[in-house]
């Protein structure tokens, strides 16, 4: 049996603010196993990026627990590595510079960090761009750096919001196969946000599908699609069937809302 990695029971969000209160999350229940990669979808505003934010101990949640490896998550720390849409770098340092800002802060000493940081560059295909600054780097070699930077001092957990998000599609193609390849090679515990159905079915060993605010797990659909996988998987006949399962799930939904919108006019 696998151990759990991530573990959210009952978790509930609401921001109160001068105009009233908004219920984000309401009893969230999700287990993540260890070394399991699994997205989560859902439709705009049901409260993903929340989560996420919960996870990596960047917002605090007002009911429920959430712990990793048993122990839980109050605040952000070296054992979660957080990727977001946009890339965060430091635009005055290289991006060596980034991933060894990272490593040092992380306590490893000057004398190693060189040599990690670079070895992490070259991970995700950056040899020879080690000395080139965030402006001299397109958007996919920045979320490159950004990825490099976020696995380099060996977190416990991969947590990426929306990272390709703002990438063309071919750069976001090659993105999705860097990061697969990565995963089947180091095999890490990721939680993956994003919009795209078939980024999410390509990715994953599980996809769990959000409700409407307030969000809650709605299902989880496993994905047992064959590894490696190559991006002709995505015109299978078997791809397709999950990818319409996904998209089902969340189209009902989409409905709700547009129904809900129709009554109160």
């Amino acid at each position: 049996m696998l151990a759990r990695k991530l573990v959210i029971a009952g978790l509930g969000k609401t921001y109160r603010t001068g105009r009233g209160e908004t219920v984000a999350l309401k009893d969230v229940d999700l287990d993540i196993d260890e070394n399991e990669f699994v997205a989560l979808v859902g439709t705009s505003g049901c409260g993903k990026s929340t989560l996420l934010a919960i996870a990596a101990g960047l917002e605090t949640q007002d009911a429920g627990v959430i712990s990793i490896d048993g122990v839980p998550i109050t605040m952000p720390g070296l054992d979660r590595g957080v990727v977001f849409q946009s890339y965060t770098l430091l635009p005055w340092l290289t991006a060596l510079g980034n991933v060894e800002f990272a490593l040092k802060a992380a306590g490893t000493p000057n004398r190693d960090a060189t040599g990690i940081a670079q070895a992490h560059l070259a991970l995700v295909g950056l040899d020879g761009f080690e000395h080139a600054y965030p402006s001299e780097l397109s958007g996919g070699m920045r979320q490159r750096v950004a990825i490099a930077r976020a696995l380099s001092y060996r977190p416990k957990m991969l947590l990426m919001d929306e990272p390709f998000g703002a990438l063309d599609a071919l750069t976001r193609h090659h993105m999705q196969e860097l990061l697969t390849a990565i995963w089947e090679k180091h095999r890490l515990t990721v939680l993956f946000i994003t919009h795209d159905v078939e980024e999410a079915v390509y990715l994953s060993d599980r996809v769990a599908v959000m409700t409407n605010r307030p969000g809650r797990i709605k299902s989880i659909i496993p994905v047992p699609l064959p590894r490696p996988r190559r991006y002709e998987l995505i015109s299978t006949p078997e791809f397709r069937k999950l990818q319409l399962a996904v998209l089902e799930e969340i189209r009902t939904e989409s409905m709700a809302v547009a129904a809900l919108g129709k009554v109160l006019a």
